[in-house]
């Protein structure tokens, strides 16, 4: 994503986790270079704030996905657990 590029709200959902994250780091360069003007300043803020949530959910989303497997004494999985399960 390029540097100046601006992200909408309804463009969220299809980013993929890195192109999201790319975007928020984008974002976070330009916010601490601080030749950014106030209102775009809180612009760039909103939109991070939105891909902040939108990288987290995607986390989440794959956290669950991951499971704990239970094996036997001789190693065959026996079984699964969610993720932080003990």
């Amino acid at each position: 994503m390029a540097e100046d590029s601006k992200t909408e709200p309804g463009d969220l959902s299809q980013l993929s986790f890195e192109d999201a994250l790319r975007a928020l780091e984008s974002i976070v360069r330009r916010l601490e270079s601080g030749d950014v003007p106030l209102d775009e300043s809180i612009s760039l803020y909103a939109q991070g704030e939105e891909l902040r949530k939108r990288c987290l959910e995607r986390l989440q989303a794959a956290e669950a996905r991951i499971q704990k497997l239970t094996l036997d004494q001789s190693g065959a999985v026996t079984g699964a657990q969610p993720f932080g399960a003990d």
